[in-house]
């Protein structure tokens, strides 16, 4: 196995150009273990743990410039008001010397159904910033996932940084797992407001083979709030909203059977998780908007 040492973006641009094939790794949380347990065995590897600019993220006014080496203890640290979504994702992944090391693209290159930090971002709205010797482009995270553990990255494109958009309302994650601590997701979802656009964001990980958004599960509940003057009033969800919501949300899921749950079982915690991050994320909303007597909700 050949190991690769650029010290600049521009000379891992090019080696990722001379060797289509070869596997970037920076925090190695996915990349060693595949190959510590014989299931992956690269021609390259590509060593970006030299390029500073991949650690370092920017706050813009609308959105967040994450680069794709920023580990997720540093989100925690330093991001947890403009994403609160994906903070909450990272307080999850493994353990504190896994969080030390992970990153946000390295989760996207790996692609797995399973990545805490996917639905955060599809929920946010985010775009993928990729680059090559040809140039760079932006893939918004809702077409970046192409199957298991497949993305639309081309041979000799890496991943740059990730553009996220701030908060602009409550939100929320939640991931279940054999144990409470260092456990691949049997499932998650996330869930943002977006109070600007009235709208409601919801997506789903480990249930399918790409995470996703449960699109039809948000229009019914865009089209109930709207309905019940729900935004300006600051009421309570109806639990029948809930419900249906939660009902929709699990419908949408396309899982399979395997050593972490089966079908049925994603398919009933996703609806679970549906209802009770709704719930979690309304009442983050309704107290921070006055009921229709102009006091605040409690």
């Amino acid at each position: 196995m050949e190991f690769l040492r650029p010290a600049s973006w521009q000379e891992a641009l090019a080696a990722k150009a001379e060797h289509p094939t070869a596997v970037p790794i920076a925090g190695g949380t996915d990349v060693m273990v595949e190959i510590n347990f014989d299931q992956r065995r690269p021609g390259q590897l590509l060593d970006l743990n030299r390029i500073t600019e991949l650690y370092e993220w920017e706050v813009g006014e609308e959105s967040v410039r994450l680069g794709a080496s920023v580990p997720y203890t540093r989100i925690i640290e330093n991001l947890r008001t403009e994403l609160p979504g994906l903070a909450l994702a990272g307080h999850t992944v493994g353990s504190p010397q896994i969080r030390n090391r992970g990153s946000v693209g390295g989760n996207l290159g790996a692609a797995s159904p399973a990545g805490d930090s996917h639905p955060p971002l599809l929920t946010a709205g985010a775009e993928i910033e990729a680059e090559s010797v040809r140039g760079a482009r932006r893939i918004p995270v809702g077409d970046f996932f192409t199957g298991v553990k497949r993305n639309a990255l081309a041979e000799d494109e890496l991943i740059k940084c990730v553009h996220i958009k701030k908060a602009s309302g409550p939100q929320q994650f939640s991931k279940i797992g054999t144990r409470n601590a260092m456990v691949i997701a049997v499932c998650g979802f996330a869930v943002a407001l977006h109070p600007e656009s009235r709208s409601v964001k919801a997506a789903v990980g480990s249930a399918a083979p790409t995470p996703f958004r449960a699109v039809a599960a948000e229009d019914f509940l865009n089209a109930a709030l709207e309905e019940d003057g729900l935004w300006e009033s600051g009421r309570a969800v109806p639990a029948s909203v809930a419900r249906q919501f939660a009902e929709l949300c699990s419908a949408s899921c396309n899982p399979i059977d395997d050593v972490r749950g089966s079908a049925a079982y994603r398919r009933h915690a996703v609806g679970v998780m549906a209802r009770r991050t709704l719930s979690w994320v309304w009442d983050s909303y309704r107290r921070t908007t006055p009921d229709e007597g102009g006091s605040r909700c409690a």
